[in-house]
């Protein structure tokens, strides 16, 4: 581990509880355990000296690598070149259900494909973001990682006849040996934590089958799909990044599987996306929902409306911006000091401060997702509906006033201008809910609500001599956020008031097609340094674009964007001005945009072939 690998240079695999990054060099550098949001086992991505890694490459220093999924899956193949042969790591995680649990299994096949190849490999944990000790008890099956609190078992997949695998060990903690196979050949490893027994001898056979099963997940979950449109790869790649990042237990999508990765290097702006924010999960209702994947819409939805009837938020609203993968809302921000962060960009935070921020747009993006998958057959019982008319009294008396809004900035309270529209929404949404489905509701009330907040957009969102809605009230400042304002139907795509805000957005805010969310220096959001065009904003542009007819630039903008992904279609939250990414990978908010910007622009380029525009 002597230098960071580039964020994009790494790909995901994972279980539907908890996940992990493999670089293209064939180093596991991220793991947290037993979920998303457990302290970490493996983190040399935020620490290399300290952090922890599991290493497994050719043990000559010159060598070509290449990087890819088994079509269809989530099974991960690095390949390594040498002069001498070529080999391959298969890295997956048998996928643990619905239940809740702390065995989680990480398996790393070995392959030689061409001549010969000699594998050094290294395991080195560090438990609890490194602060916590361990022991390391060798057998001849392999190993166990002992740690307060957790196990570790390596086991060794091999022939019952195989010399033994380890012919060289080190280290009082830390497991290395090499593994010299021949064309043909595969063995390795598989990585338990928490096991029902001591490290054991696992056969081929049990591998295959393992990897047969997993095969089989994938393949059929995927084959849900009815999207086949013009992205269609890029699409179902997203959508399986979107599965593996969703805590089958409870149905909650994490933001990210990482955390502190710096949206600057060098920079302070490093958090924790290892939650489920409000805003995500809502998002994540239309994505899946256009793909047909209705059993994850129904579990997010349900999950959803959890959060709604538990009336949590406390003095910020009946709903916090975000919770733990299984409902709970502690998340005490603390910086991890001993670390140096993703190339000396500290501090490294876990938890997140902004939990407890006041967002009124969540409520609009809420309902928006609620109305939604109730179209789409899946609606809302007696008590949730109870707990939706009790949200919305709350909002009637507070959609009013400042808050942070949706950037999560940290430089005080503003009237955004996004979060009144999404205020609009969600009376809008909730008056149809009511009247499609005849329920009791305060229909005059909320309708009332619902024109103010439009009234005031437009007399205090619109900035005259800019001709653009702007960020918040009182300024000049504009809001990429605000390019979902057509999305959901608050303005008319074709309005002039809209046209002229786009064509500022074009002036201001895009760069070579991708999008700054907003300019910091204008708009100080109380943190130090810079950031990157934001991915997601690129994709709502691109809706935004579709949906005001400019199909051409539209289809320009999106190829140029998926330009950006890297090598296995997998997007981070940001993109530097030299094309590297930036901010935790990979992203959920990017290839949620993704998905629904596909849809858009392929429904867009239908009508204008078809003569329907």
């Amino acid at each position: 581990m002597d230098e960071y690998p580039l964020i994009e240079n790494h790909g995901l695999i994972g279980d539907l509880q908890t996940a992990a990054l493999v670089a293209t060099d064939g180093t596991i550098d991220w793991f947290c355990c037993p979920r998303f949001d457990s302290p970490s086992i493996f983190g040399a991505l935020l620490d290399r000296e300290k952090g922890g890694h599991f290493t497994v490459k050719p043990a000559v220093e010159n060598y070509s690598t290449k990087q890819l999924y088994l079509p269809d899956t989530a099974i991960l193949v690095t390949r390594f070149m040498t002069e001498a042969g070529a080999g391959e790591v298969l890295d997956f995680m048998p996928v643990t259900g619905s239940e809740a649990t702390d065995r989680h299994r990480i398996v790393r096949m070995l392959r030689c494909v061409r001549g010969s190849m000699t594998f050094d490999v290294e395991i080195a944990p560090r438990f609890d973001y490194g602060r916590r000790t361990h022991e390391l008890h060798i057998s001849q099956h392999g190993a166990m990682f002992v740690s307060d609190g957790l196990e570790v078992a390596v086991h060794a997949v091999r022939n019952p006849e195989d010399d033994r695998l380890l012919n060289a060990v080190s280290g009082d903690r830390d497991l290395r040996f090499s593994l010299t196979l021949e064309a043909g050949q595969q063995r390795g490893l598989l990585l338990e934590s928490s096991p029902p027994g001591p490290a054991r001898e696992i056969g081929l056979g049990e591998f295959e089958q393992l990897f047969g099963e997993t095969v089989d997940f994938w393949r059929g979950w995927l084959s849900q799909s009815r999207y086949s449109g013009r992205w269609r790869e890029a699409v179902e790649r997203s959508a399986v990044t979107l599965k593996l990042m969703t805590y089958a237990p409870s149905g909650a999508l994490v933001a990210a599987p990482t955390a502190g990765l710096p949206e600057q290097l060098g920079g302070e702006r490093n958090w924790d996306y290892r939650f489920t924010w409000i805003r995500d999960a809502s998002f994540s209702v239309y994505a899946l929902l256009g793909l047909g994947f209705k059993e994850e819409a129904k579990a997010f939805t349900g999950w959803l409306r959890d959060r709604v009837q538990e009336k949590a938020g406390g003095d910020a609203g009946p709903l916090n911006i975000m919770y733990r993968v299984d409902g709970s809302s502690d998340l005490v921000e603390e910086t991890l000091d001993h670390w140096e962060g993703y190339h000396g960009s500290s501090p490294v935070r876990i938890g997140n401060g902004a939990a407890d921020q006041l967002q009124l747009d969540i409520y609009g993006e809420a309902l928006d997702s609620i109305f939604f998958a109730d179209q789409h057959g899946i609606q809302l019982d007696n008590r949730g509906w109870t707990s939706l008319h009790t949200l919305l009294d709350w909002l009637v008396d507070h959609w009013d006033q400042p808050d942070e809004g949706l950037w999560e900035t940290r430089g005080g309270r503003q009237d955004f201008t996004y979060g009144r529209v999404m205020c609009w929404v969600a009376f809008d949404r909730a008056l149809r809910l009511a009247y499609s489905s005849g329920r009791p509701a305060a229909k005059g009330r909320w309708t009332t609500e619902r024109d103010k907040i439009y009234e005031q957009v437009l007399a205090r969102g619109w900035h005259a001599q800019r001709g653009a809605f702007v960020q918040h009230y009182g300024s000049d400042v504009l809001d990429s956020a605000l390019l979902r304002m057509p999305t959901v139907g608050f303005i008319t795509p074709d309005d002039p008031m809209w046209t002229s805000t786009l064509n500022a957005m074009d002036r201001e805010l895009v760069t070579d097609s991708l999008v700054y969310r907003y300019n910091p220096e204008a708009s100080p959001d109380g943190l130090r340094g810079s950031e990157g065009t934001f991915s997601l904003c690129t994709f709502m542009y691109v809706d935004a674009l579709a949906r005001a007819g400019r199909t051409d630039q539209a289809r320009l903008v999106l190829e140029k964007m998926l330009t950006y992904a890297n090598h296995l279609g997998l997007y981070s939250e940001e993109i530097d001005l030299t094309g590297r990414q930036l901010g935790n990978f990979p992203q959920a908010f990017t290839h949620l945009a993704m998905i629904d910007t596909a849809i858009t622009l392929d429904d867009a380029l239908n009508r204008v072939r078809e003569g329907r525009s």
